[in-house]
């Protein structure tokens, strides 16, 4: 994924992303994505719903119910008048260690699919059917069972990677790795495995609790996702356009969004044209305006501080 540059005629060529093994929701209007934003949403009606924007036969319903069940659970196992700690650590148990309470199949890190790529993966339904989760879906049921339960959590970002930031009982926040049984993680560990810049850290891309509206953002990224993976440029984009505006400096949305514009040049241009006067008028007048905002969307980006290879060891 980088910004698109072109030669003074032809095109230069770029990858197209594979087709999704879903169907996207065609031309999501965009008050269903400002819909999602409702303060009165919880993240998991939040994610389920998006969920269910990708595939129409999850059951967001179905799947609160199951996440209220399990915060019941977890709450049947604890003491009276259980403090925070106790209250972590019996989740943590609950979830990733075998026992009644989960018959005897805990939740794990899928080895198979760590990142979530394949798009299947990346639905909360099918991780909680079939208890292997990636960086995607595991902080996101751990944190929506912890905060029914009254534990203070919210999401964080690193590199193509989600965790739980929480607060305890005595004010200190701590990170919390769901892909590693929910143990403790300092900042130092994130930034040695997914590295990072020092300006992406400064400027908030990285390592920073996330406001609701960021992680709804966050959470709805998903749809640009398989709509850029469906070749569904225009959808993306319309869909980046309102995630954005809750969350302005979601560095690795707006390079998606580079992305889209760069694959809607590709669309429209490559192969077509030997010369840029046989472009008709009017096409040329979009492509231009679509190589201007990819080049827009990429520079913000960077400018934030995020980088092409974030996460990646060299």
């Amino acid at each position: 994924m980088r910004r698109l540059c072109f030669a003074l005629i032809a095109v230069a060529a770029i990858g197209l992303f594979a087709k999704a093994a879903e169907a996207v929701a065609a031309d999501l209007p965009a008050a269903t994505i400002e819909a999602l934003f409702a303060p009165e949403r919880d993240l998991a009606d939040v994610k389920l719903s998006v969920d269910h924007l990708v595939d129409a036969s999850v059951n967001a319903e179905a799947g609160i119910a199951m996440i209220d069940r399990m915060a019941g659970e977890v709450k049947s196992m604890l003491p009276e008048n259980a403090g925070g700690a106790e209250t972590l650590a019996t989740l943590r148990r609950y979830l990733y260690e075998a026992g009644d309470w989960n018959g005897g199949l805990a939740f794990s890190y899928d080895q198979a699919d760590p990142l979530g790529t394949n798009p299947v993966n990346r639905k909360l339904s099918r991780y909680l059917e079939t208890r292997r989760g990636n960086c995607i879906t595991m902080p996101m049921l751990m944190l929506f069972i912890g905060e029914r339960l009254g534990l203070k959590m919210t999401l964080a970002q690193a590199p193509l990677h989600l965790f739980i930031k929480y607060t305890d009982d005595d004010g200190k926040t701590w990170n919390l790795e769901a892909t590693s049984g929910g143990g403790s993680t300092r900042d130092i560990w994130y930034r040695q495995e997914l590295p990072m810049s020092d300006e992406a850290v400064a400027n908030g891309i990285y390592l920073r609790p996330l406001s609701h509206d960021e992680a709804v953002a966050v959470i709805g990224s998903t749809l640009v996702e398989h709509a850029l993976e469906a070749g569904d440029y225009e959808n993306a984009i319309a869909i980046s356009n309102v995630l954005l505006k809750h969350y302005p400096n979601f560095a690795y949305l707006l390079a998606k969004t580079g992305s889209a514009y760069s694959g809607l040049l590709h669309r429209e241009l490559a192969g077509k044209y030997t010369r840029m006067e046989d472009i008709p008028p009017g096409l040329k007048a979009r492509a231009d305006e679509w190589y201007r905002l990819n080049g827009e969307a990429f520079a913000k980006a960077e400018a934030l501080g995020w980088r092409p290879d974030d996460g990646q060891v060299q």
